[in-house]
């Protein structure tokens, strides 16, 4: 009775807890073909009074998905470094993710195990402003993805970029982390970080200084583990440690080629001289392969059979042919063998049969007389049978 009242009370303070989180909504714009990036603070989903500070010594984990799906959609990330810092949720939309989505994000307190969920209500729609043709992305090596997201250092590597570019206005594209791009977890060292790839697009063309970086010779330069051609002033160094071998330039204000549809042929090879195949098979009769390739093995097997018949049978010598072989000596030596032999065993099955002399003790083991023997020994025959 008492652990059902438990339960029953257990079950009330749940439900109560549940109607008292109602899930917070907020609504964003992302733009397709823009970076968005959404800061999860802890400040949004601790409920305190203004006036007190929220401790940094909570940790705080978040979980994002998709309405009604376990994962979040294609386009959008999640990182987070520990439960000490912030998340963010960041990626680039593409013309196929207009519309809404709704993303469900569930904060976990580590110390109490309280959770606060939020509902972020992201409205996909198209950019304004001229179009962004223009494309380069680097790699950023002296930073990690996180430390990249929030707005003050994309800022600073838009303007350090711009004293490499023509005027115009520049805007993010899409950042990435070096690890979903395949590289390589960093040594635990100070200093190492996993690198990151920011892309940035502009209405303006690309500057001489970045169509050197990428131009063959300097990717032959990289190749042979040398420096590619810089010709202007690095503007990103110190703060920002750019792999020059990595840039990448895309241009698309040169429409491409539609591609052209292929032409159906009548499946007839044009007469080729290097290419001139029979035109006519002429016939032929496998009867003969068949019966060479199986009648041949078979017949090889019969021959190894009858000769192995007949050195096993027929060229055993036999009893007497080897009795004439064997001198008379021989044979009568063999034959009295044989004989005691036969002699022997009978006796050994009679107990009626004293025993051998040979066998009888010639000293008394305790006091060491010696006893002489009852009967001469050269008085009795070998074989009883000859006296």
């Amino acid at each position: 009775m008492a652990a059902a009242l438990i339960w029953i009370l257990l079950l009330v303070g749940l439900l109560a807890g549940r109607g008292d989180t109602e899930a917070q909504q907020t609504t964003l714009q992302p733009l397709v073909g823009r970076v968005f990036v959404h800061t999860l603070d802890r400040e949004t989903f601790l409920h305190l009074p203004e006036h007190v500070d929220v401790p940094s010594t909570v940790p705080i984990t978040y979980h994002a998905h998709l309405q009604g799906y376990p994962d979040l959609p294609r386009w959008l990330r999640y990182t987070q470094r520990s439960p000490h810092q912030p998340g963010f949720l960041y990626g680039t939309p593409t013309p196929e993710d207009r519309g809404r989505q709704v993303i469900e994000v569930t904060a976990y307190n580590r110390d109490s195990f309280d959770t606060t969920r939020q509902r972020l209500v992201l409205l996909i729609g198209d950019p304004e402003g001229p179009l962004l043709p223009y494309q380069a992305e680097f790699l950023v090596c002296s930073h990690d993805v996180e430390e990249v997201l929030p707005s003050t250092p994309a800022s600073r590597f838009l303007t350090s970029l711009g004293g490499l570019w023509e005027p115009g206005e520049l805007q993010l594209l899409n950042i990435t982390s070096a690890l979903d791009r395949g590289g390589r977890v960093p040594l635990p060292i100070e200093g190492r970080k996993e690198g990151v790839y920011i892309k940035v697009g502009s209405a303006s063309p690309f500057s001489t200084c970045l169509k050197m970086v990428a131009s063959p010779d300097s990717h032959a330069r990289c190749a042979q583990g040398q420096p590619p051609l810089l010709s202007c002033y690095d503007t990103l160094a110190p703060y920002f440690r750019v792999d020059w071998c990595n840039v990448t330039l895309v241009d698309k204000s040169v429409p491409e080629p539609a591609d052209e549809m292929p032409t159906l042929g009548d499946g007839i090879l044009e007469i080729d001289p290097f290419f001139c195949p029979p035109t006519e098979a002429t016939a032929r009769d496998f009867l003969t392969d068949a019966l060479v390739t199986l009648l041949v093995p078979l017949l090889v097997a019969l021959l190894l059979t009858l000769l192995l018949a007949y050195i096993m049978c027929c060229r055993r010598e036999g009893q007497l042919k080897r009795d004439l072989a064997t001198s008379d000596i021989q044979m009568v030596h063999h034959c009295t063998i044989r004989g005691n032999t036969e002699e022997l065993r009978q006796m050994a099955s009679s107990r009626e049969v004293p025993r051998p002399l040979s066998t009888l003790p010639m000293f008394n083991v305790r006091t060491g007389e010696r006893l002489p023997p009852r009967v001469d020994s050269a008085q009795v025959p070998l074989i009883l049978d000859q006296h």
